[in-house]
């Protein structure tokens, strides 16, 4: 590909950017589509409707971006908890490194690589984007220094930014945890895999267990059932088990409650808004099961992905389009359809099947028996990264080469060979990756086509005119965290062997902060809040990036033959991996764990305040499974078996509960037990 036909593809994405934005200007001033683009702030505070008869609703503005820009991180932190935060400290981060790599790699790289061997250089337009990567330096080249010199700085700035951005968001999530309210969670074990017995209830049994082994701590708990249509609602075995303190929930949560380690399973509950309801009916001994059927079933499906990633890698290479389809030679001679079709319609035709990978992950992480909507979302997030990591970089390098081998490494020591030749061949292809999934995604996210279509047929076939109707969505963390951090990869491979990519990545990065930061404060509500745990799978997939960045530089050393640049870049790789041990040792256990000292502390402070009695009465309705109307519906005046349910505290001694079908408000059993005084 040459400059020109980088250019029409660069022309028709900001063109179709430009005119997007400027129709989102308009149509969010529009009073009908107050819920598609105001949807968080219609459901927490009425917005001002607009007089139908301003001028201004009718002229494009820059207001939002304005907006966008001033709004401080508290705010955004009010508005989309810590979550939102972290993501758009994801942006800043890149912002940060990828300007100090464009600095670096184009006043120092890129002249190396455009003088690299003594040729006639065309016009800048007509020039092939090879002359501008480090292919175009010549083998036993002593300007390589400079190229290992730009490494060591990109990743020395990496590591020094990363390591403020760990210690900074884990310093966040502390504060987050000690400043914010009474969290139910904190005091909340889920119990699965209860033992059945034809005795005694699975209430019972949970009643009797924590009682005897947790008698001073124990505060009561709360039966899980299974809804539907012909059960109605059956016992589950599975529970929330509520105890006094923050420390005697985690105690209990992180030990062994049984010999036997199938049985009284016990983990930290998620927070109630957080819970998955319908994964805690899943027996406990399916789920490794489940775990291993989706792990195959993501691998079949990373690897069907290769059916259009080669169709899309086709259309990049001419000479193998004449010799496919012969048809198309008179066509494909016009310069213009030369450049729409290698330029422009690959990338475009890849971000559409793209289009199906999160929903699929979705369902996959859903299967796999998450109990938590963070969880299931966090587990899909890493799915679609590595889906992404695989069939975006990878496939596109190794089978762009040669398309008839995709067997293209022999051996893992002709890994890094391989890459160096590869990569700096498949720039173009990436550049235009970026152009199409990254701008135009952006400008698309921004204009949210499908909700604005659904208001369109909600209001004028439907006739409702509520704005409220719909609930206002919340942040597809799984979509554009794995999407951003495919970018930094990007950013980061192609930083010394193709520098002339950096301008337009951090053009992504600056739109995508303005877009995301404008999504956060005016459509997105969050449901639930993990505590920016998805900042180590940021820091790991980072280190990765960087990593990979230095081994393919240590590839293309030594294929252009500088064995002083290959031996400058194996400490840098060892010092890399020594710098994320570090990280993991000092920073992750803050996202694994809550530390025994503040939550000790936390209890303390409630005790002396006087609030702890309030927050025992507060997990008794902390856990609703059921809305209070379908609990109206389902509670029943009387038993199956025709006889008259009671509360388990009104039963006359020695009368037996019922062992099959018990009622859900009698498993709300939170009672206060005080220790027996000697």
């Amino acid at each position: 590909m040459d400059i020109s036909a980088l250019l029409t593809s660069a022309g028709i994405n900001i063109g179709l950017c430009v005119v997007l934005l400027l129709l989102y200007s308009l149509l969010r001033k529009q009073p009908s589509n107050l819920s598609v683009y105001f949807g968080r702030r219609l459901a927490q505070e009425r917005p001002k409707r607009i007089d139908s008869l301003c001028f201004h609703r009718f002229v494009p503005s820059p207001s939002w971006i304005v907006k966008a820009w001033e709004t401080s991180e508290e705010e955004i932190l009010s508005v989309g908890g810590l979550d939102a935060v972290v993501f758009i400290r994801i942006l800043v981060f890149s912002l940060r490194v990828f300007s100090i790599a464009a600095f670096v790699c184009i006043f120092l790289v890129l002249p190396v690589n455009y003088y690299g061997q003594e040729m006639h250089h065309k016009e800048i337009p007509y020039e092939s984007l090879e002359v501008f990567t480090i292919g175009n330096v010549k083998a036993g080249s002593k300007w390589l220094w400079a190229h290992c010199l730009a490494l060591y700085i990109i990743s020395c700035s990496a590591c020094l930014l990363l390591y403020f951005e760990y210690k900074s968001i884990a310093n966040m999530r502390l504060a987050h945890i000690k400043a914010s309210a009474p969290n139910p969670s904190y005091f909340t074990v889920l119990v699965r895999s209860i033992p059945s017995s034809r005795e005694e209830s699975y209430s019972d049994a949970v009643e009797k267990f924590f009682s005897n082994y947790y008698l001073l701590t124990y505060l009561g708990h709360q039966m899980v059932y299974r809804s539907g249509t012909v059960q109605k609602l059956m016992e589950v075995a599975a529970a929330f088990v509520f105890f006094k303190t923050r420390y005697a929930a985690v105690v209990a949560s992180q030990i062994l409650q049984s010999s036997n380690p199938m049985l009284w399973v016990t983990d930290l509950a998620p927070e109630p808004h957080d819970v998955y309801w319908s994964n805690l009916c899943i027996p406990f001994k399916q789920l490794w099961i489940r775990k291993i059927a989706t792990l195959i079933a993501t691998i079949v499906f990373m690897f069907l992905f290769l059916i259009p990633v080669t169709f899309v890698q086709g259309l990049t290479q001419l000479d193998q389009l004449h010799h496919s389809f012969p048809f198309l030679r008179g066509l494909l001679k016009k310069k213009y359809m030369n450049q729409l079709v290698t330029g422009y319609l690959p990338s475009v035709i890849l971000m559409l099947f793209l289009y199906t990978v999160p929903p699929t992950m979705m369902l996959f992480s859903a299967v796999e028996g998450c109990i938590s909507r963070s969880g299931r979302k966090k587990s899909a997030c890493r799915k679609v990264l590595y889906f992404m990591i695989w069939n975006v970089f990878f496939v596109n390098v190794l089978s762009g080469s040669v398309i008839s081998q995709l067997n293209v490494i022999s051996s893992p020591k002709d890994i890094p060979a391989q890459l160096a030749r590869a990569v700096p061949t498949q720039a173009s292809f990436f550049m235009t990756y970026i152009f199409t999934s990254g701008w135009a995604s952006l400008s698309s996210e921004v204009m949210q086509p499908l909700a604005l279509l659904w208001n369109l047929i909600r209001r004028l076939i439907f006739r409702k005119k509520d704005d409220l109707s719909d609930k206002p969505l919340s942040f597809p963390y799984h979509i554009e965290v794995p999407r951003v951090l495919v970018f930094g990869l990007l950013g980061f491979t192609f930083s010394i062997l193709a520098p002339l990519m950096l301008p337009f990545l951090l053009a992504y990065f600056l739109l995508a902060f303005l877009v995301y930061r404008n999504q956060i404060l005016n459509v997105y509500m969050p449901k639930y809040e993990s505590g920016g745990q998805l900042w180590p799978t940021v820091h790991n997939t980072t280190i990765f990036s960087l990593v990979l960045m230095q081994i393919i530089a240590l590839g293309v050393f030594g294929v252009k033959r500088s064995p002083v640049a290959s031996g400058f870049t194996i400490p840098l790789v060892i010092c890399t991996l020594l710098f994320t041990e570090y990280c993991r040792q000092r920073f992750h256990p803050i996202f694994k764990n809550n530390a025994a000292q503040m939550l000790i502390d936390m209890d303390r402070e409630d005790e002396q305040s006087g609030k702890m009695e309030e927050i025992h009465r507060q997990l008794r309705s902390a856990y609703c499974q059921f809305s209070p109307s379908f609990h109206d519906s389902c509670k029943p005046d009387q038993s199956d078996n025709g006889e008259s349910i009671q509360d388990p505290e009104d039963k006359k001694p020695g009368e037996d509960s019922n062992k099959v079908n018990e009622p859900l408000a009698l498993h709300l059993h939170i009672e206060s037990k005080e220790p027996v005084e000697k």
